[in-house]
């Protein structure tokens, strides 16, 4: 049973593609079978012991990882270099670890058995979200948190600016639990009749709800983006000669300045997303048009190489936003002189996103702050000592210390870069000082036609509901979106094509509850557990 939930995590999020509607619903019962495993008596027919709740959890979650970041198989071996045999031993290990987060839920249910049944089915919600708190703040990973399964769900959506996705998460596990009592209380007199009236209760509340709180099918929109796609090879997959950083320049200047007007209405490759393609004019007419206006351009986080205090960018790039009359965030690799310099590090490295104004001048800088790693930088070296060339594009960054809002005209934008959209507590800093729009650069090639991409982007999405921001996602490879206040993706390119996205979106002003006051529903839901689970040593297994 521990096995089959693991499995059934899986379903409702992204695989090989998006994922259809349809699939998202398992989230609603992928839990029931770990529950009821966690539950059940053992075979001397009494409650659980502690490790062997943990062990049912730790199973499950293996099951879980291994079928969620699959992906990683395949950037340690396609992208990082590594012989399949190892890349497949780094997913395992992975899993073993990460798998540790749903051991410990195993083990706080089997604890709080002690306060009686009832009140156990009460605070697994609260337990679950705890969990995925520890995971967020603990190992740095909230890859796929439960809610996010739920970002296309219009009316359950309106908890995360309240709650993040820590709300979403409780009340899909909230579910779970209560299909559980459905089922221990099926032999009691009306219940059947009981749950049948609530259920159509709760259903007809929905739909009402639904109709009087369906955000509106189009938001009015006051500016326009150019998102460009650089779509450069990642990895092994980089292969022949490369272009000159002259010549990427000049190719990505003249795609920010004419972008095509080719896009998709929605998330591409879905069945309900429509793909509009226009034919592009001439080179000859397009070195002759005015630029396209734009409110902005972004450059995505990319294998380019493209460094701050090279000349030859810096003249690039101050040419493309004087041409287009248009600030510019671009990403590159930021330098600064250490503050504690030694023989083998003089100067501290950064992926940057620079700001550029319309004239020119390079205006600020955000140096990334959550670093990927065994990506991006090799935590604790003196024990990992072996794992400094672990892959083929690990590199030796450092962290930034601040983060900055780049203002212009008025607006100001918030720029966060590839793995940072994960963390939703830090997102929401950039709102508090001051973004009315949210910037994300990312380069995804690193995953592959896998399911990361995709997942990538639905975490995304729930960050632009949790604060109401309109997000302008700019990448490498795809998915480049525009992201609507309430995650609905309006406009966005085809995958793994060299283009630019030219899309409308607007600026946002107010403060939602969650983006003034954090995870504060999590650490609520923390100190219940934590509570509970102390207290639980103080009474007998019930």
């Amino acid at each position: 049973m521990a096995v089959l939930s693991g499995i059934l995590q899986v379903l409702p999020f992204p695989i090989a593609g998006p994922t259809p509607l349809w699939r998202t619903a398992f989230c609603w019962v992928a839990l029931l079978p770990l529950l009821c495993a966690l539950l059940a008596n053992n075979k001397e027919g009494n409650p659980l012991r502690l490790y062997e709740g943990a062990i049912l959890g730790y199973l499950c979650g293996f099951v879980w990882y291994l079928g969620n970041c699959y992906w990683i198989y395949q950037t340690m071996y396609l992208y990082g270099g590594l012989a399949k045999p190892i890349a497949a031993g780094i997913l395992v290990l992975f899993c073993l670890y990460l798998g540790l987060y749903h051991a410990l839920f195993g083990m706080l249910v089997t604890a709080c058995r002690r306060l009686g049944r009832q009140l156990t089915l009460v605070l697994i919600p609260f337990i679950w979200v705890a969990v995925e708190l520890a995971r967020a703040r603990i190992t740095g990973f909230p890859w796929d948190q439960l809610g996010v399964a739920q970002v296309d769900n219009s009316l359950l959506a309106h908890l995360a600016p309240i709650a993040g996705v820590y709300g979403l998460s409780f009340i899909i596990v909230a579910v779970n639990v209560l299909w559980l009592i459905c089922i221990r209380v099926r032999e009691r007199r009306f219940t059947r009749l009981a749950f049948t009236v609530g259920g159509v209760a709760i259903i007809l509340l929905y739909l009402v709800a639904l109709r009087h709180l369906q955000p509106p099918a189009h938001l009015a929109t006051s500016a326009r983006a150019t998102l460009l796609q650089e779509n450069l090879a990642v990895g092994s997959e980089r292969v022949g000669p490369e272009p000159s950083l002259d010549e990427l320049i000049d190719s990505f200047s003249q795609l920010s300045l004419h972008p095509p007007r080719s896009r998709c209405n929605g998330i591409p490759e879905l069945s309900s997303t429509t793909c509009i393609v226009f034919a592009s004019p001439p080179q000859s007419v397009q070195e002759t048009a005015p630029p396209t206006p734009a409110n902005l351009i972004v450059w995505p986080e990319a294998p380019a190489p493209f460094a701050e205090e090279d000349p030859r960018f810096r003249l690039g790039m101050s040419s493309l936003a004087r041409a287009a009359n248009a600030p510019v965030i671009v990403d590159d690799l930021g330098t600064t002189r250490s503050s504690n310099p030694t023989a083998s590090k003089v100067y501290d490295r950064f992926n940057s996103a620079s700001f550029l104004t319309p004239d020119g001048a390079f205006a600020g800088r955000y140096d990334k702050m959550h670093l990927v790693p065994f990506g991006e930088y090799v935590p604790f070296k003196s024990l990992f000592f072996f794992a400094g060339d672990l892959l083929a594009e690990a590199g030796d960054l450092s962290a930034g210390a601040h983060r900055t809002v780049f203002t212009y005209d008025g607006h100001s934008y918030g720029t966060f870069i590839c793995y940072e959209s994960t963390f939703a507590d830090e997102v929401r800093l950039f709102v508090l000082k001051g973004a009315d729009v949210l910037v994300n650069i990312s380069d995804d090639g690193w995953y592959g036609d896998t399911s990361a991409p995709w997942q990538h982007l639905n975490m995304v999405r729930m960050r632009a509901i949790e604060n109401h921001r309109w997000v302008l996602r700019s990448t490498n490879t795809g998915v480049t979106a525009v992201i609507d206040p309430y995650g609905r993706v309006t406009a966005a390119a085809p995958r793994h094509i060299r283009t630019a996205l030219y899309a409308g979106f607007g600026y946002e002003h107010d403060i939602t509850f969650y983006t003034k006051h954090g995870d504060l529903f999590a650490y609520l839901c923390a100190l219940i557990t934590t509570l509970a689970f102390v207290y639980s040593f103080r009474r007998k297994i019930n």
